[in-house]
């Protein structure tokens, strides 16, 4: 079945500490110095302290100006710019007179599956790259989609054979609009926001900065593929990079906390390949050639300042946690979004979490994170910033908490993390997943898209695992376990071995196409994004779309799978909630380095059970998954980092636990 054939079918069927300041003349950051370049950053030393900063308009219109004058004396092609905020509001999406309105898809890698092949609106692309750099960086760390890229690849480092997947494999459907605890595009500045396309690896996003704290980021797109660079071991010629380059001059990331400074298991970090800086000679916005884009649902044309941080305005605010510094979510009124709650009903057998149980799980995990050294932060020795999550059995939040300073990103990851626990260790896992229509059995095309029934995925598991995991038999899984099991190779890194049961096999699988993950989202993100693409209009009888889920639509998944309502994620970070036998909810934890995530999620738990007499604890080790055998090794159930402390010299705090 043709591609075309095969969209036509799924949209008929789916209707359904601070110093700063400028060098270079002693220029403040943003502004034009001697011969009209902006003044460059100096190193500065925040690290999570330094007051939060905002970008005005006329920053915002000198960010773009900035990056038109780099195509225009580069003679490359026009180009689409985006500049968001700190939580994801695109303050401005400008378009070059010319500039190619769509962008491919594509790993090119000759994968035909998932979303591979798709032509997407140029300025989508923009929005979820400029949002990926602005949620990856923190005052600790500035990260790109190029570090992105680096990170969510079948080998670390990409184009290394025989090394396990990314560390943060999976995270590119993170954020997605069809989410329910990312906010509606639009309505008010309140974050954060999703990416139209989810996370980005496609070079050309980075973030900004002000006086050494990250203010958002802009991203360029012009060369027609929206894809990943499948070998960092070079340094590539990239004119979208380029010209994100010249767009953050005067508002570039410090020096000592780019992602070149940062190692993750021994492996440096990339922050871009191809630098350039913006010409002497720079026109004023208003005689720009081109304009800003319109009739977008994710940007409405209107030029806009930033929100900033720990304002009610951003959805984000500082405050104290069991006694802890934190920051939570609140709406635009200043209201708490998520604070600690009870399960909601039916409880469980065993009884479903209170408040303060809650309450407690998540302030031993901040606790703990406070003490640890993080993995992907500078200066070496600082300690870990998270954001954790806590939910019931039924996927609804219970609460949800940050360390000051942790990265976007992990909000809404924390959460997907712990949901995705919540599914796979009940054992109604497997009824839910056969009661759910993949795509093929909705539009009566099996195959279409290289998808298959979820009771297939759920077969292939028991298969592969000699019948020790159904998802019907009480197994406790962590989020790790689940990643084993859903990468393009297993053992994790062994090139040429067949593919984990929960994943496409690699003739198939692609960033874009990864197998269940994306399979159980697919339909809903083809339905917000069919009446935007005018490739996928065209084959829509009468030329018009079905009605799009507002965006968010609130669920991306069938009602069966709600429990994981803003997707599945398969990186580790999230461990099920235990009261006796019984499972009653689950955490989970996104923020600087997967193995901390880990402990945060395992320990932290520990910790709260303790501290509770004993109330809730970690599953029994006799359930968990790291008592399952497959292939002469056991699966992971967490991993723990050696040595984590600031304070402490103990080596090994998770064993025996």
């Amino acid at each position: 079945m043709s591609r075309t054939s095969s969209v036509l079918g799924l949209l008929a069927a789916a209707a359904l500490a601070c110093s700063g300041g400028g060098s270079g003349g002693g220029n403040a950051p943003g502004s034009l110095g001697g011969a009209g370049i902006p003044g460059v950053q100096a190193t500065v030393a925040c690290n999570g302290s330094c007051p939060q900063q905002a970008l005005t308009t006329a920053q915002v219109q000198t960010i773009i100006a900035s990056a038109v004058a780099q195509v225009q004396a580069a003679g490359f092609p026009p180009a689409v710019i985006a500049v968001v905020d700190r939580v994801g509001n695109p303050l401005a999406v400008f378009q070059m007179p010319g500039a190619a309105a769509t962008t491919t898809i594509t790993s090119q890698r000759g994968v035909s599956t998932g979303l591979e092949g798709f032509q997407v609106p140029s300025p989508l692309a923009a929005i979820s790259k400029a949002g990926t750099a602005a949620y990856l960086s923190s005052q600790g760390n500035a990260f790109t989609t190029r570090t992105a890229n680096q990170i969510i690849q079948q080998n670390f480092n990409p184009g290394v054979a025989d090394q396990p997947g990314g560390p943060l494999f999976g995270v590119q459907f993170s954020q997605l609009p069809c989410g329910d605890l990312v906010k509606p595009p639009l309505a008010n500045m309140e974050g954060p926001k999703p990416m139209p396309l989810g996370f980005s690896a496609d070079p050309g996003g980075l973030p900004l900065y002000i006086n050494g704290v990250p203010v958002g980021g802009v991203a360029v797109e012009f060369d027609g593929l929206y894809t990943i660079d499948p070998n960092v071991s070079d340094t590539d010629t990239s004119p979208e990079e380029q010209v994100a380059t010249a767009a953050t001059n005067g508002f570039q990331a410090p020096d000592d906390r780019r992602a070149n400074r940062i190692s993750v298991g021994g492996i440096t970090l990339r922050f871009a390949d191809d630098e350039n800086t913006v010409p002497a000679s720079r026109p004023a916005f208003s005689s720009l050639p081109g304009g800003l884009v319109v009739a977008l649902p994710f940007y409405d044309g209107v030029l806009r300042p930033g929100a900033q941080l720990l304002t009610n305005a951003s959805g984000i605010v500082s405050t104290t946690f069991q006694g802890q510094p934190a920051e939570i979510l609140v709406n635009s009124a200043g209201a708490p979004t998520y604070p600690p709650k009870d399960s909601v009903a039916p409880a469980t057998s065993a009884g479903g979490l209170t408040a303060n149980e809650v309450r407690t799980v998540l302030g031993q995990g901040l606790a703990l994170a406070a003490r640890s050294r993080a993995q992907i932060r500078r200066p070496l020795g600082s300690a870990v910033r998270v954001n954790i999550s806590v939910v019931d059995l039924r996927g609804n939040v219970l609460g949800i908490v940050r360390s000051p300073d942790a990265p976007i990103f992990g909000i809404d990851v924390s959460l997907q993390k712990a949901r995705s626990v919540a599914l796979f260790d009940q054992t109604t896992a497997a009824a839910s997943l056969a009661a759910a229509p993949d795509l093929g059995t909705t539009l009566g095309m099996p195959g279409v898209l290289g998808t298959q029934p979820f009771s297939q995925y759920v077969a292939d598991l028991s298969a592969f695992t000699g019948g020790q995991l159904t998802l019907a038999n009480g197994i406790a899984w962590g989020d790790r376990s689940i990643g084993n099991l859903s990468r393009p190779f297993f053992p994790d890194g062994i090139n040429g071995n067949p593919n984990g049961p929960l994943s496409k096999p690699f003739a198939q699988w692609s960033p874009f196409s990864t197998g269940l993950q994306l399979e159980v989202s697919i339909t809903q993100l083809a339905l917000i994004l069919c009446p935007f693409v005018a490739q996928i209009r065209a084959l829509v009888p009468g030329h018009v779309c079905p009605a799009p889920p507002p965006v968010p639509a609130g669920t991306c998944t069938a009602p069966s799978l709600s429990t994981i309502r803003n997707g599945l994620q398969i990186f580790a970070g999230s461990v099920p909630i235990f009261r006796g036998g019984t499972i009653v909810g689950a955490i989970g934890t996104s923020g600087d380095g997967i193995d901390q995530d880990d402990m945060v999620s395992f320990l932290g738990l520990f910790n709260a059970g303790q501290a509770l007499g004993g109330a809730i604890q970690n599953a029994p080790p006799g359930i968990r998954t790291d008592t399952v055998a497959i292939g002469g090794g056991n699966l992971r159930f967490v991993s723990c980092p050696v040595a984590p402390f600031n304070d402490s010299t103990e080596q090994t705090p998770c064993l025996g636990k």
